[in-house]
């Protein structure tokens, strides 16, 4: 039954009952435990189910189990922290005592050790289909290599008119005659053909494995790169028939030799290059390709704090937790197929220079509407918070970032091009 008050009864607890309003005029629960006792714990949802209920509706899952967290631009992130890699790329002490004139710089990556297979190969290549006199002395071979360079940097489309008189330089016609440049060429061998046949059952690039695997730790142990290095693949051209031999239509010279390169981002040098012979037989069935060439580009420049930026082809969630288990982080661009994506970010059409954020433990996932049919997608495992630039574009960081770092293998190209 309910129970009534007079009017007298209820002006009493009016001016008595003062603290059922606090000083700033918030209400303050005036049920006593007798009436909160007449409700049963069912009527109440329990604080987990109210903790889950708001944890779904911040979170969604993708295809391949990754769960994302939809953050607020501009919002800082937990992230666990990483050093980043502090100095800049620079000789190492090993090349700071050889290098004293620019031929001992060039020693460091194609020494003498290596000029001296080059030669031993050559003499025996042309004593098999020529005479048993040939002969080519180290210095000769040295001569050689500086007239291919010499060709590069004149641009001179025609052999022959390196040496005519309209177009030919100087200092080539000097240095050796065009008869004997081609006589070299023709015998110019980097192996031993006697043996390559063994070899090339358990390594396709045979011809110049050996050879191209001490280049390959010259470039390694000379220099130190600095923060940033980018990782992308490279077609150098060439019409030799040989198994690996690939065709890109949207590269400038269809046909060639692919090679992973990594360079560091300030001086456009090649830290570690491979070249892609076809399928690893060593690499595990649930490993990506692309994951299996980044680690092993990085593998002598993980645990230091550096950043690798790679482009759609190799970045991944799976790969931004093994380098970030590494003490190294990830910026690049993600394709929209990729599992890992989340489903808001791959469904729903956003305006024009919008920005969406979202965040795992082990990185973030920058979607960014360039236009209103093209939408960027940017990983990273390096930004604690994402701001947008205060321009028409609103682009966010991570795609300014992105930009500015992604050309080191590009410019390298065009040097060596």
């Amino acid at each position: 039954m309910q129970r009534r008050f007079t009017t007298e009864q209820a002006l009493q607890m009016i001016l008595t009952e003062t603290s059922a309003f606090d000083s700033d005029g918030e209400d303050i629960d005036l049920q006593s435990d007798s009436d909160s006792e007449q409700f049963s714990e069912e009527d109440a949802p329990p604080p987990q189910k109210r903790t889950k209920r708001l944890d779904t509706a911040l979170t969604e899952t993708a295809k391949d189990g990754t769960v994302w967290c939809k953050e607020e631009v501009g919002r800082h992130l937990k992230f666990a922290p990483i050093e980043p890699y502090a100095a800049e790329g620079e000789p190492t002490h090993e090349a700071r005592i050889r290098i004293k004139t620019r031929l001992q710089s060039f020693l460091c990556f194609l020494t003498l050790q290596m000029l001296r297979t080059i030669q031993a190969c050559t003499i025996e290549h042309a004593r098999e289909t020529e005479t048993v006199d040939w002969f080519m002395a180290i210095p000769e071979l040295m001569a050689f290599i500086a007239v291919v360079i010499w060709r590069g940097v004149t641009k001179v489309p025609s052999l022959s008119d390196n040496w005519s008189e309209m177009y030919g330089n100087k200092r080539i016609m000097e240095t050796m005659s065009s008869d004997r440049f081609k006589d070299i060429m023709q015998h110019l061998r980097f192996d031993s053909k006697n043996t390559r046949a063994e070899r090339v059952q358990t390594d396709k690039f045979a011809a110049i494995s050996e050879l191209w695997e001490s280049f390959r730790q010259n470039c390694v142990t000379f220099y130190r790169p600095g923060r940033h290095i980018t990782i992308d693949e490279q077609l150098y051209p060439s019409k030799t028939r040989c198994p690996f031999l690939q065709y890109i239509a949207t590269k400038p010279d269809k046909f060639g030799i692919k090679f992973w390169v990594a360079c560091d981002l300030k001086s456009k040098y090649i830290c570690n290059v491979f070249p892609y012979v076809g399928k690893e037989p060593g690499r595990p069935k649930e490993e990506r390709l692309s994951e299996s060439v980044v680690m092993k580009l990085m593998g002598p420049f993980l645990d230091q704090g550096r950043t690798v930026t790679t482009d759609n082809f190799f970045t991944s969630i799976s790969l931004a937790r093994k380098l970030r288990s590494r003490k190294t982080t990830i910026l690049g661009t993600l394709n929209k197929i990729r599992r890992e994506i989340p489903p808001s970010a791959r469904e729903i059409k956003q305006s024009e220079f919008s920005t969406q954020v979202f965040s795992t433990t082990d990185a973030t996932l920058t979607v960014y509407a360039a236009s209103r049919k093209k939408t960027v997608y940017v990983m990273s495992s390096m930004h604690s918070v994402i701001q947008t630039e205060d321009s028409r574009k609103r682009k966010p960081s991570t795609i300014t970032q992105y930009n500015s770092t992604k050309c080191g293998v590009d410019a390298m190209d065009q040097m060596v091009r």
